[in-house]
């Protein structure tokens, strides 16, 4: 299959990472791609471990299964560390997002990552200043599009809008734009 990128999405119930998923999903429809977007959920309650999963192509996609072998992976939980091997199956030349305080030399160090990039952030302070909620989704994805340009910023600002404009309001939307951009601007990566 050409152009297929493929991104697993690690969280806890209740951060979002679902619907992170999703609105980059959405994102990349909007830009005339394929996609899909699908949780795989353990036990069903606020806090388990969760994990989303994320394709996009510029042809159809004919796979229906969980990704193992991801492009990218992405970490809205730091607590995960340590107890998920989220690093498992990562392709070669791959990209780790991590919400984390650490920066990406101590990551790696401390998960002995050597097959490609690791990006951290701290999403948790971000989205805590810019929306008051430790759910940071929208500013992992953020992260996620300064490490890898898969779908457009402004496409991605416009389902936030879109989707989080309906359940919270206006304010609520432009609160996770914030986010987004905020880590979009103070993510780093080695």
């Amino acid at each position: 299959m050409t152009n297929l990128f493929e991104v697993r999405w690690h969280g806890r119930g209740g951060q979002g990472a679902v619907t992170a998923s999703e609105i980059l999903a959405e994102a990349a429809l909007e830009e005339g791609k394929y996609f899909q977007a699908f949780p795989d959920y353990g036990p069903e309650r606020m806090g388990a471990p969760i994990r989303a999963y994320t394709r996009i192509s510029s042809s159809p996609i004919r796979q229906h299964c969980q990704i193992t072998q991801p492009d990218a992976v992405v970490v809205l939980d730091p607590t995960l560390i340590g107890v998920v091997d989220f690093t498992e199956g990562v392709k070669e030349g791959g990209v780790l997002v991590v919400n984390t305080s650490l920066s990406p030399a101590e990551l790696r160090s401390k998960l002995g990552f050597d097959r490609g990039k690791v990006f951290t952030v701290d999403a948790t302070r971000i989205a805590l200043d810019t929306i008051g909620l430790n759910i940071p989704n929208t500013t992992i994805i953020g992260a996620l599009l300064k490490a890898l340009e898969m779908v457009s910023k402004e496409g991605v600002r416009e389902e936030i809008r879109k989707r989080l404009g309906a359940r919270g309001g206006k304010e609520m939307a432009e609160a996770n734009i914030e986010a987004f951009e905020r880590a979009y601007n103070e993510v780093t990566g080695v």
